[in-house]
């Protein structure tokens, strides 16, 4: 080479062009790669087409019309909010300041460096001045330097008086310490009572203080569970009195100007133990000739929109709450019972108001057309899923029943089905499983709920509707609050494939990837002792659902649209889809405001944590239940698998109830097990403990306050655990 010429650098990689922009302390730019990395000539094409793959790929954004920038950079130090506790007890934070396009980045707060200044560790609601680094599994981990600013401290828990006020112990499982309260501030709670309260500043030593400020009721009542989980979550539960006297009011409207539906038998397929109908359904075979073999159906939809209008009371209380709240002793309504039970409930023989979706399958299941109307209904029948099935599979004596109204249903669904398997909708079933009660409110047990085909039947028609309602929407250029459900990130795939194929399975690369790529594992692993652990780890590899204004597809369907249309009882995102389908089709009143595109992207993103908060509630409850139920059997021995592997020990879901309990670190041998977050696993004493390996393990501890289980491991994979 020429003296004076330097060496060309050799062209960067992906992973290269990722670190110099993460590791910048500035905005970066195509200019500002070229310069690091000295291209020239040709390989400029070349560093255009990187770039453009990594935005792709979701890795990199677009800011303005030629910088690049990370996916999610912060600074060095910043200030951040703790936001919550997760499962494992770890304290979550986000920047008070974010200015990026998509969500900010996680932040897992670590504990602080010997000397970090503050007064006590930083709690739920606090600022935080805090030093980051980038994490291994993407996002950042932050260490305190200084609490800035204290938010205030809501605690629930159960009441013990004492000799100088009381204490007060948390029902949240994280929670390490008691709380005193001083005789003034107990509010006269008796023992056993749940409370809440305000934790109270000072106190470096010692317990905590706090003060009560509202007592909820005994934790010896029957069924408290659920109402500890309300209010641990910050649910709503009181209509305020103008929402309330607005649902009583309320009457609904004559058959003018609606299709008289009454004539059709339209039926209800639920379950048992539902309170609200919201969606009723009819098919028939097509009679145009043109489409042989192929399927007329109705579903109806109760119409909210009718009593709930844009910017009133009950429109107010609806949406604050943001859906409906579904706990195993009750409901908590998205609208008051008058209408949640009453005038928007599709009950049989009753006449309701319904916005009505036609739909035209092909005998492939494909949608052909479809039409919307509102219309005037009467249920014929309120079935369950049991009943509909032993029908369908001849087992009642309900002839007439299965010719007019059952068979046609699952003709129409047999073809819908044909039409996801064709298309290549993701294939995850988990079995769900259902808290019975005696009649004192106790738990009776906790089992499996069964899975029919009239719960698939009553499913594809629901997408079928939902698909038409996203299809109408945008034909019309109509506001529509979509259901997306985005490609898995890219990092939990690179995570997830070398796990794979140390199994023996191989996940495609293709950037462009399909739920066929997942299922095509599914289908291989289905019968091999590795299923249950790859359709966890699949499971966890995908994205989040959620709301938004903007269409990005719906992955897990394999649908390039969709939206929710078939619950607005019970989903505020089916109330606004349905206002923007009268709109938008000229349906009368109740339709969606001009406006209402400005505040779009705002109730999305509320409607998508009011839908995760229930989600929580949920879980939370059905913990509780399950350490109830469990509390009596402390000592026995219980089959199960590992559902989860941290740092600090082993989650096994139990075989018989589904309940989660953790077997500690501490507990599982000699030595500090070495956790390999990558293959899911805990290395102790020279054995390893891998997620989906079948365990017994011991119930030490069962706490229905707390909703949490302590295990102790027995066998691995049939064999004696040593420290078992």
């Amino acid at each position: 080479m020429p003296a004076g010429r330097r060496k060309p650098a050799p062209f960067p990689s992906k992973q290269d062009v990722l670190r110099f922009i993460e590791e910048s302390p500035g905005r970066v730019g195509k200019r500002e790669i070229v310069r690091a990395f000295r291209i020239s000539g040709e390989d400029r094409v070349a560093l255009k087409r990187l770039i453009r793959d990594l935005q792709d790929d979701g890795l990199l954004r677009r800011a303005g019309k030629r910088r690049v920038t990370g996916a999610a950079t912060l600074p060095a130090v910043c200030v951040v909010e703790i936001t919550e506790i997760d499962l494992d007890g770890e304290l979550l934070a986000r920047p008070v300041r974010w200015d990026g396009d998509e969500a900010p980045p996680r932040i897992l707060m670590v504990p602080g460096a010997p000397g970090a200044r503050g007064t006590a560790a930083p709690g739920i609601g606090d600022r935080v001045l805090t030093r980051l680094r980038r994490a291994d599994e993407g996002g950042y981990e932050g260490r305190a330097i200084r609490l800035l600013e204290a938010g205030p401290r809501q605690l629930l828990g159960v009441f013990e008086p004492t000799s100088d006020g009381g204490r007060i112990h948390p029902t949240d499982r994280r929670a390490r310490k008691s709380y005193i309260v001083a005789a003034g501030e107990a509010l006269e709670a008796k023992r056993g009572e749940i409370v809440r309260a305000e934790a109270l500043p000072g106190r470096r030593l010692g317990l905590p203080r706090a003060k009560i400020t509202e007592r909820l009721g005994t934790i010896d009542a029957p069924r408290s569970i659920g109402l500890l989980a309300i209010h641990s979550h910050g649910i709503p539960t009181e209509f305020s009195a103008a929402a309330l006297a607005q649902a009583e009011a309320a009457a609904a409207p004559g058959a003018a100007g609606r299709s008289d539906l009454r004539p059709l038998p339209l039926i209800t397929i639920d379950g048992p133990d539902a309170r609200d109908f919201d969606d009723a359904v009819w098919a028939e075979p097509d009679p145009n000739a043109n489409n042989p073999g192929g399927w007329h159906a109705i579903v109806a939809i109760a119409d909210v929109a009718h009593f709930v209008r844009p910017g009133d009371a009950l429109d107010g209380e609806a949406r604050e709450r943001g859906n409906s709240v579904y706990l195993p002793d009750r409901v908590v309504p998205m609208l008051p019972e008058a209408l949640s039970n009453g005038l928007c409930s599709l009950n049989a023989g009753e006449e309701r108001p319904c916005l009505a979706a036609h739909l035209w399958l092909s005998a492939e299941g494909k949608l052909r057309r479809h039409r919307f109307e509102r219309g005037l209904m009467r249920s014929a029948a309120r079935l369950t899923y049991e009943q509909v099935q032993a029908v369908a599979d001849g087992h009642e004596d309900a002839e007439a029943l299965r010719e007019t109204a059952i068979a046609p249903l699952y003709g129409a669904y047999k073809a819908l089905r044909a039409a996801r398997g064709r298309r290549g909708a993701l294939e995850i079933e988990l079995p769900e499983r259902r808290v019975h009660f005696a009649e004192d409110g106790s738990v009776a047990d906790i089992r499996p709920e069964p899975r029919f085909d009239s719960h698939r039947l009553i499913e594809e028609l629901m997408i079928a509707a939902n698909v038409a309602a996203a299809e109408t929407l945008e034909a019309k250029g109509g506001l529509c609050m979509y259901r997306v459900h985005d490609q898995p990130d890219l990092a939990k795939l690179e995570s997830l494939r070398p796990f794979l194929a140390g199994l023996g399975f191989k996940l495609s690369r293709s950037r462009a990837m399909k739920p066929e790529n997942f299922n095509q594992i599914l289908r291989k692993a289905a019968e091999t002792p590795h299923a249950y652990l790859i359709n966890t780890v699949i499971l966890r590899a995908q994205s989040q659902a959620e709301y938004s204004p903007r269409n990005l597809g719906h992955f897990g369907l394999g649908l390039p649209r969709y939206a929710h249309f078939t619950s607005p009882i019970r989903r505020y995102a089916d109330l606004l889809v349905h206002r923007a389908l009268i709109a938008a089709l000229g349906l009368g009143p109740g339709g969606l405001p001009k406006n209402a595109a400005a505040g779009a992207e705002a109730v999305a993103t509320h409607i998508s944590q009011t839908e995760r908060r229930a989600a929580l509630a949920e879980r939370d409850a059905m913990d509780r239940y399950a350490a109830s139920y469990l509390a009596e059997r402390v000592g026995a021995v219980m089959p199960g698998r590992i559902a989860g592997v941290t740092r600090f020990g082993l989650f096994v879901k139990l075989d018989e109830t589904g309940a989660d309990g953790l077997v500690p670190a501490r507990t599982l041998g000699r030595s500090r097990p070495r956790h390999d977050a990558e293959r899911h696993c805990l290395t102790v004493d020279g054995g390893r403990l891998s997620l989906g390996d079948r365990v017994a393990v011991r119930l030490a501890d069962a706490d229905a306050v707390s909703g949490g289980l302590v295990l102790d491991l027995v066998e691995l994979k049939g064999r004696p655990w040593p420290s078992g």
